[in-house]
This record gives structure tokens, sequence and C-alpha cells, in this order.
């Protein structure tokens, strides 16, 4: 096992306070490795990341029906629980015929902190996979399947996403867990990972799930708001690079696809400390050359977040990640 690597320091007033280890692999749609920082084979859950693929999953059950991009969108995201996002998981429940309280999502506070100030109690609804379930719901209802397990493993529609999950990553083994919101999770290699972020963008991939795949990942980029929202890393990084679609996740898991290049990007922080994700992926598109310089100036303060003194600046977290090429 290769030891991870530093990719981000936190400096405050001059001195080097805190470090952030992690482990980088960027792969082409072959599964190749092209670049890699720290250990490209470290098995890690998905988490979160998987939840484009998981939409689309519920979009094949689903069938032909209608759904505005935003309703696709908010089920490939991890919502900050803004109004915007709540409106479109209420109406995928509506479309379903089905309240709130079918959510097995777990009572939750909105991850905005305005949201969360306003709120009076915790709710399934306000939990960030609250999407992600309402599609599963929706599929489930359009199927003729179970509503109340759909969290189970062996659950017809939890069966199906870990066969999508086999093949967009073409892993040799799955390890199959339990997420925070309660449906599987499933580990796989970093590569892996990067690998099926890759055949996200992959125009014209031949598998039954390429169709929903691009109708996911097109509302993303239609509705990057509905994906994380204010002050979220991911949306914020579709918003400035056209083309880009990315994905946070727990436990400090970004992955980003590139389809002008051919390559997915999956960062994991070894420590779970999320503040390094966006400074390190910054970094690592700049040294892939993906990133044009009116969006690196877009991206500033992703790239070197402030560090605060009371209200004062007194300095920042700056990547230090560096790419080994294959």
């Amino acid at each position: 096992m290769v030891a991870a690597v530093p990719i981000a320091r936190v400096v405050r007033s001059g001195v080097e306070e805190s470090v952030h280890l992690g482990h980088v692999a960027v792969c082409d749609t072959e599964g190749r490795l092209v670049a890699r920082a720290g250990d490209p084979g470290r098995v890690v859950f998905i988490r979160s990341c998987a939840k484009p693929l998981q939409a689309a999953v519920s979009l094949s059950a689903i069938g032909d029906e209608a759904l505005s991009d935003r309703e696709v969108a908010v089920m490939a995201a991890s919502h900050n629980g803004e109004p915007v996002h709540l409106g479109a998981v209420r109406s995928l429940l509506e479309r379903a015929g089905l309240g709130p309280e079918a959510l097995r999502t777990p009572p939750s506070y909105p991850l905005d902190a305005e949201e969360m100030a306003r709120a009076q109690h915790r709710h399934p609804l306000f939990s960030d996979c609250s999407g992600k379930h309402a599609g599963m719901l929706l599929a489930c209802v359009r199927s003729g399947w179970q509503t109340t397990t759909y969290p189970r493993r062996s659950h017809p529609l939890q069966r199906r996403v870990l066969r999508a999950v086999e093949r967009w990553t073409s892993a040799d083994e799955v390890r199959v867990g339990v997420d925070g919101c309660g449906v599987p999770v499933h580990g796989v290699p970093l590569a892996a990972i990067a690998t099926s972020y890759a055949r996200l963008g992959e125009s014209g991939r031949v598998d039954d799930l390429a169709p929903q795949v691009a109708r996911v990942t097109g509302a993303m980029l239609a509705e990057p708001y509905m994906i994380g929202g204010r002050n979220r890393v991911d949306t914020t990084l579709m918003q400035a690079v056209p083309g880009l679609v990315a994905k946070g996740g727990a436990e400090a898991l970004l992955c980003v696809s590139l389809p002008a290049m051919g390559v997915g990007v999956a960062l994991k922080v070894a420590d779970a400390g999320f503040r390094a994700c966006g400074p390190t992926m910054v970094e690592v598109l700049t040294q892939l050359d993906a990133l044009e310089g009116s969006q690196r100036r877009e991206l500033a303060t992703v790239a070197r977040p402030p560090v605060r003194g009371g209200s004062e600046v007194v300095g920042e977290i700056e990547p230090v990640v560096a790419l080994r090429r294959r």
C-alpha cells in the first residue's frame, strides 16, 4: 500500500499549522492511469459520488416520464436543503403519489447555515440525500417494486445499482456496505472511481444505461446549483468550468469528469478534511491544463480559501499536491 501524500497545507499568520494528506487518481475511459498522487489503488467507498450512476439506474426504472432538469439533477445531488432543492424533491414525491414520510433518509437539518437556522426540527426531507431517495421511490412506484424496502441490498433497484457500479468502474471486486443515508454503498479502488467518472463524459458509450447517464449529466450541467447549492465546491466548479461534471461525497471524496480530455479525476483526503478538497482539485485541474485563465480567477476562493483570525484574513489553505504522470 502506498502512503498518502501531502495535498494541502493550512497557513496561519505565516506558520504552517496543519497539513492534509490524500490520494488522487486520474484515469481515462479504458481505465488507464494517466496521473496520480499517493495510492490510486486505495479502496474507498464511493459515497455520494455514486449518485449520478444511482440516479441513472432510477431513471431507467422510471421509464419515459418527462422529468425536468431540476428533478433529475436533485436525484444526483447532495443538496443544501434550500427551497429550490426541497421543491424539486417534493415534485418527485408528488409524481410518485407519496409524501415525505415515505423517505427512508435519516431526519436531518439542512446543510446550508441560513436554512438550518430557519428549520425548527430535523426532518427526512432536509437530508442532503432526499433527492436520491425520492428518485428511488418514484422508480419503485413505476416498476411495481416495494417502496418500504428500497434501501435494502436485496431490493431489485439496489441490485441494479450494484450491477451498474460493477460495469462503469470495471473494478475486480466491489465491496458493499451501508451508506450514511441507509442505502448500499460501494467500495472500489480510487482509480476505478476515476474511470467511472471518465466514462460519465464519454459520448457514444455502449451500455444499456448510457442514455440515462447522459440524461443525468446533462441535467447536472444545466442545473449545477441543484447538485449542492450555496458555497458548495462541486456547484462552484461546474458553474466556473463549462462541460465539467463534479460531485462531492462524504469523508472528503471529490470527483470530476472532464469530457473534453476524456479523463476522470477522483480525490480522497485521507483525514476526511473536506476543506482540502477545493484547493487540491483546482490545483489538479491546473496541472492537467484543464482550466483557462479566466476560470482559475473565478475559482480563486476555492483554490486558496482564506484562514481567518477574528474578522481578518490571516492566512490561507494552500494546495501542495504534485501529480506524477504515467
